[in-house]
């Protein structure tokens, strides 16, 4: 694992800072308008705390902008390493509680992943976690089970490469599944509780796969 560098903290803090300052400003406009009475402070916290978040995911969507993730390997020192690192900081300092947390209910999961950038079809939810929103694209009809891990970055030593997953539609991933980078999943094809699909496997349409590793065990029988 590569070590985050004094000038990608020193971003971060930047932007960490202005994040901050639409909190303050948030829960201050929130105390000097409304009459809360007993619960001015509970209100208070929570309105800072929403604009807080709410300013996160703004300037993590312009960072994106300027800095996006690309596919392929990491080179140290380059301007992808530098978008990395900051990235994964937002996701360490911010979004880790929420998309980790199962306090908040599925739908707004949801939105949760398409603030993030993740693309994801009609219909499609996720109980699990879905580590690289920006490199996580999903059809119509997904369901990503519970605890369900999907990530589309390789940490192996030193080195560092991103991949895009890719679900088509009416795709199952059963709970507790781990989908690494590079995987790519055809429409109708399910992954079973459990299993492991390791970075870079193809999944034919309406296939069906599972184990540690996984394995394609059969076809779909067709509806």
């Amino acid at each position: 694992m590569r070590q985050i560098t004094g000038l990608q903290i020193s971003f971060f803090f930047l932007l960490f800072t202005f994040i901050l300052i639409v909190g303050i400003l948030g829960g201050w406009l929130v105390a000097v308008t409304l009459p809360l009475g007993d619960f001015r402070g509970v209100v208070v916290t929570a309105a800072a705390v929403f604009c807080t978040y709410l300013g996160a995911f703004c300037i993590y969507r312009v960072f994106s902008r300027f800095f996006p993730l690309h596919e392929g390997e990491v080179v140290p020192g380059s301007r992808d390493e530098f978008s990395v690192q900051v990235d994964t900081l937002f996701y360490l300092i911010f979004f880790n509680s929420l998309i980790r947390t199962h306090f908040l209910p599925v739908p707004l999961q949801r939105l949760i992943y398409l603030a993030l950038g993740a693309r994801l079809g009609h219909n499609t939810y996720s109980g699990g976690a879905l580590l690289d929103p920006p490199l996580t694209t999903a059809g119509d009809n997904c369901i990503i089970g519970h605890d369900a891990v999907i990530f589309a970055h390789a940490i192996e030593g030193s080195r560092f490469s991103l991949a895009a997953v890719r679900l088509g539609n009416d795709v199952t991933i059963g709970a507790h599944a781990v989908v690494m980078s590079g995987v790519s999943i055809g429409d109708g094809a399910i992954v079973s509780a459990g299993a492991v699909v390791l970075k870079g496997t193809q999944i034919g349409a309406g296939e069906v796969w599972g184990g540690v590793p996984a394995r394609r065990l059969r076809k779909r029988a067709a509806e």
